[in-house]
């Protein structure tokens, strides 16, 4: 058994039914109903009555649910104790743009502030994947892409950037107007596995129906690569500054319309006065700052 069926649990209870549970703990109702299952399977007594179209929780239910607010209040007090340094484990996640770009900057801060502090990156790239692992446990924190809804309540949410998307073109193509490039040039693919190549495939749809990618790939680097070589064009988050100096490409904007995607910071909220998690946030918004006032700087 594990100690957040006690709280899927407790979910239940609270908001009277599965499937608003499910929105509370970020799972589907399905999960739901199986974690139900397994603490029924580890008590050896029905916790739901499903004799009627409504379940309703038997006494045993109701008498675990009041231990287990008791007992899961009592770990998150421990487990979110202050401490007086930042110190011990953190378990970070980042999407993949964030994971070349910003993320490098962010441990470098953290290293040099925080010497006690020992940070592990997650292999997960996509916002979904990582936006689960926060919800279970498995990571304390993570930078992604915000969804639009159908955020956990769970989850304390921080803005850091407002990302746009623009079409990438070889540097030689006359044409300005992205609904042209598209339909005269071979269109690459951004992953949509992903969460931004999904926004970017939307877009594509939109302003040239009909549009299909003759490949799709999951790095933003190798897409730049693809395009500065003339092999077509391409609708991706606006990549760092340095990559896009470092290639012969146009980068065309995608207008007032044009797509963007909401970077953000997530925890849980049981993680809200953890001074590990709060460093990590601080270092993501003081690496921010400093790239902001130094193009303001260049711009003056």
């Amino acid at each position: 058994m594990k100690i957040s069926y006690l709280a899927t649990l407790l979910a239940i209870l609270d908001k009277g039914s599965f499937t608003a549970a499910a929105e509370v703990v970020g799972c589907t109702p399905g999960a739901v109903s199986l974690q139900v299952k397994q603490l029924e399977i580890y008590f050896g007594k029905p916790l739901f009555d499903r004799s009627s179209r409504l379940s309703r929780p038997t006494s045993f239910a109701l008498e675990l649910g009041q231990l287990a607010r008791e007992t899961t209040s009592r770990i998150q007090a421990l487990r979110t104790r202050p401490t007086l340094t930042v110190a011990g484990r953190l378990q970070l996640g980042a999407i993949n743009s964030i994971q070349s770009d910003l993320l490098p900057c962010v441990l470098r801060a953290l290293k040099d502030e925080h010497l006690a502090l020992e940070v592990s990156v997650s292999s997960l790239v996509d916002s979904e994947d990582l936006l689960d692992a926060v919800n279970a446990g498995k990571l304390d924190a993570a930078a992604l892409v915000r969804p639009k809804a159908g955020a956990s309540s769970r989850l304390i949410w921080e803005d850091l950037a407002k990302q746009p998307f623009v079409m990438l073109a070889p540097a030689g193509v006359k044409d300005a107007r992205p609904q042209d490039l598209l339909r005269k040039s071979a269109w690459i693919g951004y992953d949509r596995q992903l969460t931004g190549g999904r926004i970017a495939a939307e877009y594509v749809r939109r302003v040239a129906p009909g549009s299909r990618a003759f490949m799709e790939l999951g790095s933003i680097d190798a897409i730049v690569a693809m395009v500065s070589q003339g092999l077509g064009i391409s609708v991706v988050p606006l990549p760092r500054e340095q990559l896009i100096s470092s290639y012969d490409l146009r980068v065309v904007p995608l207008g007032r319309n044009g797509p963007s995607r909401q970077l953000s910071f997530v925890r849980r909220k049981a993680d809200e006065d953890s001074r590990n998690v709060n460093a990590a946030r601080d270092a993501f918004l003081s690496v921010l700052a400093n790239r902001r006032a130094s193009l303001d700087a260049r711009s003056a």
